[in-house]
């Protein structure tokens, strides 16, 4: 028996999606302390796992890890496509629960793209290795197809820089009653129309703000300038997004910001990848009021949702045996 458990993360956006600049994608993202997921798998000659999402993972798996199988149960589950990386997390998590049934190493990093994962951002994987703060180095412009390339032909980004996540810092996560975020084909799809189409000017203007105020603020520390940073990193990354998704923000995401924005207690707000997530940056000391905020922007929105403060987890999946 294994058991694999892991959590959500936030995706701020990317660096890069205009084919005009050497490097493409580029993610910045944190892992999050919960919501959680878990896996338990046991040694089998056969695949059998009533968790639908994940019996392909199971599948696939065990042709990566060359076992005959796999009795996989899935006992805590992340909300699924609301933008908080579940597919990532389910297929890691499988993919490291099988491996350990069966006294294998996972291998995670390299066997993530024949599950469908990290072929953009490598943030999800990131995540589920080691937690904190990522922002991951993208992808060669040149190796862009306007094909989706085949199941496994990529390579997961590396990291290109990692910080622990400050322990005073919190996350308010508001998630509203709202159809899912893109995934899958659908997700792939709308990605390539906004690469082929983007602006390359905007590029320019979100790798200064990573650099001069992202990551200064990250390792210095400071929330109040981190949540500034990356909320507009999310805001210019939605100006490449407008035509997919009818704005800068998808409906009802853009109402919700507008509320948080003007929060004394969230120090920036965003759009985590799809959505319909919404993030805010605060700390312990405000904790309580942004999750008030949280609450009276759903209120302002019209919609019903759920709101949490987490805190970021620097750690990765943990595995018991």
């Amino acid at each position: 028996m294994a058991r694999v458990e892991t959590t959500a993360r936030l995706h701020f956006g990317f660096g890069n999606l205009s084919l005009a600049h050497d490097r493409l994608y580029g993610a910045l993202g944190v892992a999050l302390d919960r919501p959680g997921l878990i896996v338990e798998a046991e040694s089998a000659e056969a695949v059998a796992c009533e968790y639908e999402p994940a019996r392909e993972y199971v599948e696939r798996a065990c042709s990566l890890l060359t076992v005959p199988g796999a009795t996989v149960t899935v006992e805590r589950t992340l909300p699924r496509h609301v933008g908080l990386g579940s597919g990532t997390q389910l297929a890691l998590a499988t993919l490291t629960a099988v491996a350990r049934a069966h006294d294998r190493e996972p291998a995670v990093r390299e066997h993530a793209p024949a599950l469908g994962r990290g072929g953009r951002s490598g943030i999800g994987v990131a995540a589920f290795e080691r937690g904190g703060f990522v922002l991951d180095s993208g992808h060669p412009t040149a190796l862009f197809t306007s094909e989706a390339p085949e199941l496994g032909e990529w390579t997961v980004p590396s990291v290109a820089a990692h910080h622990r996540i400050p322990d005073s810092w919190r996350f308010l996560v508001v998630v509203p009653d709202a159809p899912p975020g893109r995934s899958g084909s659908d997700e792939d799809a709308a990605m390539r129309r906004a690469v082929t189409e983007a602006a390359p000017e905007l590029a320019e203007r979100v790798a200064g703000i990573i650099v001069r105020q992202v990551l200064p603020a990250v390792a210095d520390g400071s929330a109040a300038r981190f949540g500034d940073a990356v909320s507009e990193v999310g805001r210019l990354n939605g100006t490449w997004y407008a035509g997919e998704q009818g704005g800068t923000y998808r409906p009802p995401v853009g109402g919700i910001i507008a509320s948080l924005t003007d929060a004394p207690a969230v120090y920036g707000a965003g759009q985590s990848s799809w959505g319909p997530v919404v993030y805010g940056v605060t700390d312990m000391d405000h904790a309580e009021a942004a999750r008030d905020a949280g609450r009276a922007a759903l209120d302002a929105a019209g919609v019903d949702g759920e709101v949490l403060v987490v805190e970021g987890r620097n750690r990765g999946a943990t595995v018991d045996q």
